[in-house]
C-alpha cells in the first residue's frame, strides 16, 4: 500500500509542476486534463503526508519514554501516543478507501431522467416530486440546475422531464439514484382516502463533453415539428422542437423545452452523447459495471430502489435495508445521510472484495 501511496505523491508533485509550465499553460485541453488529475490525486496526498507526520509524531514520542522522565511525564507521552495510534488507524483506513480504484464518471455532470411510470396521473405527480427533490438536493450542495426537455402534465405532473446538474462530483452524489423509485400515499384524487402504490424511475448518466463522445454529422437524422404543450407563439406553430436519431445504435432523443430551434438542437445533442456515452461504457466494462452494479443494486429501472411512506413518514433505501422516519426533509433535498451510506457500503464492499483477492 505504502509503494503505491509514495508512487501517488509523485506523481502529484509532477503534475503539480507541469502545471507551472509555459507550455501546459497554454494547451488548454492538456492543462485541464492536468488540472482534473490534480484535484483527484490532492486528497490522498494530504490524507498521506498527514500519516507521515503522525507515524513521525510517534517515534518521537517512544524515543522520549527511553529517556528519563518523572511519572507525569512519562503518563503524557504514553497518553500523546494513544491519542496518535488512534489517529494512524483512522488514516490507514482512510488511505484504504482512497486507493480504491475510482469511478472515472464521479466528478463529472449528470443528466438525470425522471418519468412517471406505474399509477397514472398519480405516478405523474410523483415524479414532479422527485423533480423537486432533486432541484433542493442541489441547491444544497451547490450544484446548477438546468431543465433541458419537460412534458408536464394538466394537473402540475411529469410524464418525463431530463435536467442536467452542474457541480464537481455531481455523478459521484447521484450515481445510485438510477432506479424505480415508490410512493405510498392517498392521492389528492382519491376521495375514499384510499393508500395507493405508484412508482416514478430515475436514471442517472454522466454528461459526456464533446471531446469524449464525437457525434458526426452523417450518423446522425434531426427532424423539425411543431411542439406541443402550453403557452407562447411557437407553440404549435413554428417548427422549433427537434427530434435527433442516432442512426447506428438507433438512440432518439426530443427536445421542444426552448422557441429556438438551434438551443432545441443543443440540448438535444448533449442528451444524446450522455446516453451514447452510457451506452458505449456499458458495452466495454460490462463485466466491471455488472461487479460494481451488484454492490448497491443493479439500477435498472424496473427495480424497486426505493420506497417512500407518506402515512408512516418514511424512506427506505432497500439496497441497503436503511430506513429514515423524516420523510418530509429527505423531501426537500436532505439526502446526504441516505447517500452516504450508500457509498460506505460500496467502499465496505470493494474492500472486502480486494481483501478476499489479495
Amino acid at each position: 500500500m505504502f509503494t503505491r501511496l509514495s508512487a501517488v505523491e509523485e506523481r502529484f508533485e509532477e503534475v503539480t509542476n507541469l502545471l507551472c509550465d509555459p507550455d501546459v499553460i497554454s494547451d488548454t485541453k492538456r492543462l485541464r486534463e492536468l488540472s482534473k488529475e490534480q484535484s483527484s490525486l490532492e486528497e490522498t496526498v494530504t490524507t498521506y503526508r498527514e500519516y507521515k507526520s503522525v507515524v513521525s509524531q510517534m517515534e518521537d514520542a517512544k524515543a522520549m519514554l527511553e529517556e528519563k522522565l518523572d511519572d507525569e511525564m512519562r503518563e503524557m507521552v504514553k497518553l500523546e501516543i494513544s491519542e496518535l495510534a488512534s489517529r494512524k488507524e483512522k488514516l490507514e483506513d482512510r488511505l484504504k478507501i482512497l486507493l480504491l480504484p475510482k469511478d472515472p464518471n464521479d466528478e463529472k455532470n449528470v443528466i438525470v431522467e425522471v418519468r412517471g411510470a406505474a399509477g397514472g396521473d398519480e405516478a405523474a405527480l410523483f415524479a414532479a416530486v422527485l423533480f423537486r427533490m432533486y432541484t433542493r438536493f442541489a441547491e444544497r450542495n451547490g450544484f446548477k440546475i438546468e431543465v433541458l426537455e419537460a412534458s408536464p402534465t394538466d394537473i402540475g405532473g411529469y410524464k418525463e422531464i431530463v435536467f442536467s446538474l452542474s457541480g464537481r462530483g455531481a455523478y459521484s452524489k447521484m450515481k445510485f439514484e438510477s432506479g424505480a423509485h415508490r410512493v405510498q400515499r392517498i392521492p389528492a384524487t382519491e376521495s375514499g382516502g384510499r393508500i395507493h402504490t405508484s412508482t416514478a424511475t430515475v436514471l442517472v448518466l454522466p454528461e459526456a463533453e464533446e471531446v469524449e463522445i464525437e457525434v458526426n454529422d452523417k450518423d446522425i437524422r434531426i427532424d423539425t415539428f411543431c411542439s406541443s404543450g402550453a403557452g407562447g407563439q411557437s407553440v404549435n406553430t413554428t417548427k422549433s422542437a427537434v427530434r435527433v436519431t442516432h442512426l447506428p445504435t438507433g438512440i432518439m432523443v426530443s427536445c421542444q423545452d426552448e422557441k429556438s430551434q438551434h438551443s432545441n438542437k443543443d440540448k438535444a445533442l448533449r442528451v444524446l452523447r450522455a446516453r451514447l456515452y452510457d451506452f458505449y461504457m456499458q458495452q466495454q466494462n460490462a463485466e466491471v459495471d455488472a461487479n460494481r452494479k451488484s454492490l448497491v443494486g443493479t439500477g435498472d429501472r424496473s427495480e424497486r430502489i426505493r420506497t417512500y411512506n407518506y402515512p408512516q413518514s418514511r424512506v427506505t433505501d432497500h439496497r441497503i435495508g436503511l430506513t429514515l422516519h423524516r420523510l418530509e426533509s429527505v423531501l426537500e433535498g436532505e439526502l446526504d445521510e441516505v447517500i452516504d451510506n450508500l457509498i460506505m457500503h460500496e467502499q465496505t464492499e470493494l474492500l472486502k472484495s480486494h481483501a478476499n483477492t489479495a
